[in-house]
């Protein structure tokens, strides 16, 4: 079993580097009560309004929810939204350093309209270019700077064009080097871009996508069967794949395991990726061995999908269900 209050110490004395996809999430709730005489769709009467950190950020806020210190590595526009994610790192006391601004670009906004407990609309404001070589070496020149106080490394990675396969296998070398586990949350664009890497985390849909394969969400040997096809494509140290109602699996080409979902009274699922990563990234720099990196992670992420909106995980909670469960 896994002692609840260790990990906790464990936890706060780690360092986790989250390089990636910075974004808002923004937040319109209000009432429906009729349908709009200009077009067949519903008015939204506001009743409030919400900004909070996204993508990358939101990944920041799960890792000090879990106690430990992130240091977020990202891009934004020379807007006002970029003023509003400085605004929001401040008011949760993380720093701004490994934020860079770059002119004529936008930073990534998801507005989201919610009536009640259902999600109306969403509007994305983004630029999806991949950024400069320029912008590339500030942001390797400041992990270079700090890599000395990193304990582990989250690639967060939400086709918004920080990363890059130049840009990570650059990082993956150096955290070689350093024997800084590192971690991957993947999107398209760059899925088989992570050559390396401690731990790669992507979810079934993202999986067959990457692969350009298909078989039935309950069919674990043709699972297995693909991440050894990944691992042949793409050598990585092992590989988790979030399953949604099926748990997850995870494998290090010798042991696997797969972990069931536990029951929950799901909300949202908006952010539950984020949390996984999170968990699994804390986990793996504490040393545990794989069963109860995922055994932790899917639990977290099932916790996290009981909320609406996008949520960082409690920590008492995360540990009391392991206490509960006997993980």
């Amino acid at each position: 079993m896994v002692n609840p209050e260790k990990l906790r110490a464990d936890f706060s004395n780690l360092n986790a580097l989250i390089i990636g996809d910075v974004m808002i999430d923004s937040y319109v709730w209000g009432k429906v009560s009729r349908i709009s005489p200009e077009a067949p769709v519903p008015i939204v009467n506001v009743d409030r309004r919400e900004i909070r950190l996204g993508g990358a950020g939101n990944v920041a806020l799960n890792i000090k929810a879990l106690g430990a210190n992130p240091i977020l590595c990202a891009v934004t526009g020379n807007d006002d939204e970029s003023r509003n994610v400085s605004y929001l790192l401040a008011k949760r006391k993380l720093s701004t350093d490994g934020i860079f601004s770059i002119n004529d670009r936008l930073t990534t906004v998801k507005h989201r309209i919610l009536a009640g407990s259902q999600h109306m609309m969403r509007i994305d404001t983004e630029t999806e270019e991949e950024i400069a070589d320029i912008e590339k070496e500030r942001i390797l020149d400041y992990i270079k700077g700090i890599l000395d106080q990193v304990d582990v490394i989250i690639f967060e990675d939400y086709d918004k064009g920080v990363l890059s396969e130049s840009l990570i296998q650059s990082v993956v070398t150096l955290a070689k080097s350093h024997s800084i586990p590192t971690i991957v949350d993947p999107k398209k664009r760059n899925f088989l871009s992570y050559k390396g890497v401690s731990l790669f985390k992507p979810n079934l849909k993202e999986l067959k996508e990457g692969l350009k394969v298909e078989f039935d969400k309950n069919d674990l040997k043709a699972l297995d069967q693909s991440l050894n096809k990944l691992n042949e494509v793409m050598p990585t140290e092992s590989s988790m794949v979030t399953l949604s109602e099926n748990g997850v699996y995870i494998s290090d080409f010798k042991d696997k395991h797969h972990i069931n979902a536990h029951k929950r009274e799901i909300a949202d699922v908006s952010g539950a990726g984020d949390t996984v990563v999170s968990i699994a990234a804390l986990c793996m720099a504490a040393g545990l061995p794989l069963d109860k990196i995922a055994a932790i992670s899917n639990l977290g992420g099932g916790l996290v999908c009981e909320h609406l909106g996008v949520v960082p995980i409690n920590l008492d909670t995360l540990l009391n269900e392991i206490t509960r469960l006997k993980i």
